[in-house]
Order: C-alpha cells, then sequence, then structure tokens
C-alpha cells in the first residue's frame, strides 16, 4: 500500500510558477500508473506564466476563483470546477479572488519536463 502525505510532499515552483507538491508520479514511487497527480496552488493575484504540454492534463479547482485560458478561451473558475486541458493546448490561470486558488493536476500520460513549453512572455 502506498499512502502519500501533503505535507510530507516537497514544494517547489513549477515550470508556469504554480507551487507545486507531485503527490503520485510512476517514475519516482514503485506503482503501475499512466498518469502524474500534483497539488498547486496560485497565491491571490498571480498568474501562472502560459504553457503547453504534448500531454492531456485535468485541473480540478478545490478553492479560490479565477479565470482559466486555454487557447485563447477565457472561462472563470470556481471550487467543484474540473477543466480539461487538451494536449499542446496553450494555458494559463489567472487568481482574480481573495484566496489561494488550490488544485489538483493529473496529467496523462504522467508530467516529464520534455513534454512541457513554457512561453517567455507572461500575460497582463
Amino acid at each position: 500500500m502506498l499512502i502519500r502525505k501533503l505535507d510530507e510532499c516537497e514544494e517547489f515552483f513549477a515550470g508556469d510558477q504554480t507551487i507545486l507538491r507531485e503527490l503520485l508520479h510512476p517514475d519516482k514511487q514503485p506503482i503501475n500508473l499512466r498518469y502524474s497527480l500534483a497539488h498547486a496552488i496560485l497565491p491571490v493575484g498571480a498568474t501562472s506564466l502560459p504553457h503547453s504540454l504534448t500531454t492531456s492534463e485535468v485541473y480540478y479547482i478545490l478553492s479560490g476563483t479565477g479565470e482559466m485560458s486555454i487557447d485563447n478561451e477565457l472561462q472563470m473558475i470556481e471550487p467543484g470546477d474540473a477543466v480539461y486541458i487538451p494536449p499542446n493546448a496553450v494555458q494559463f490561470l489567472r487568481n482574480t479572488g481573495t484566496e489561494a486558488i488550490v488544485f489538483i493536476c493529473i496529467v496523462d500520460p504522467a508530467w516529464r519536463k520534455e513534454d512541457e513549453t513554457v512561453y517567455a512572455e507572461t500575460i497582463s
């Protein structure tokens, strides 16, 4: 049995500048899993850097509100929303609320650095 405790996972800045903790990754734990699972935080007033993955991704919003942009389509997000991000889509998240956006990221197949492109320009 494998149980990962969030507070025991190392916190770091992801390429898009969200605060991330990897919970499950098949390259880092002895598990037979196609996808990776991470916990992410975007502070109040912050915007993640535009980026794309060659893989599909799902965000599940736990708390906070903001704007999700996928290939220039903008939608409001709130707790309880599941957001599907198709492969190669340029995406970013903007926190427009009064609390941090906390969300779960599922990347399938599992996230790899070489599958991600972070774009230098920031969104205002």
